[in-house]
């Protein structure tokens, strides 16, 4: 992952309200209006929120007639879960090497 694409991720995740539809899409495909319906946010502001996710490369749509189907991107939350295990993989060499 570069600094950039990972720049973005992060600053995508940032937001508890996009955290929360990631945590949702990863129980599976919803639509547009179903992840709108678990919020007290516009349809206009989740759009936003579905628009960033996009950008970031962390979810995907497809269209099912007039309905917009989400759903987390593979290749993106993986480009995020191996920069994470990086880090992890450093803070465990550190605290075997700090004796913590």
């Amino acid at each position: 992952m570069n600094a950039l694409r990972a720049s973005s991720s992060f600053a995508a995740l940032a937001d508890p309200t996009r955290q929360r539809i990631v945590e949702m899409l990863a129980a599976g495909a919803l639509s547009s209006g179903e992840i709108a319906g678990h919020f007290k946010l516009s349809p206009p502001a989740i759009s936003q929120h579905l628009k960033a996710l996009k950008e970031a490369r962390l979810v995907s749509v497809r269209t099912d007639r007039q309905r917009r189907i989400y759903s987390l991107d593979p290749a993106g939350v993986a480009e995020v879960a191996d920069w994470v295990e990086r880090i992890k993989a450093f803070w465990d060499v550190w605290r075997r090497y700090d004796g913590v």
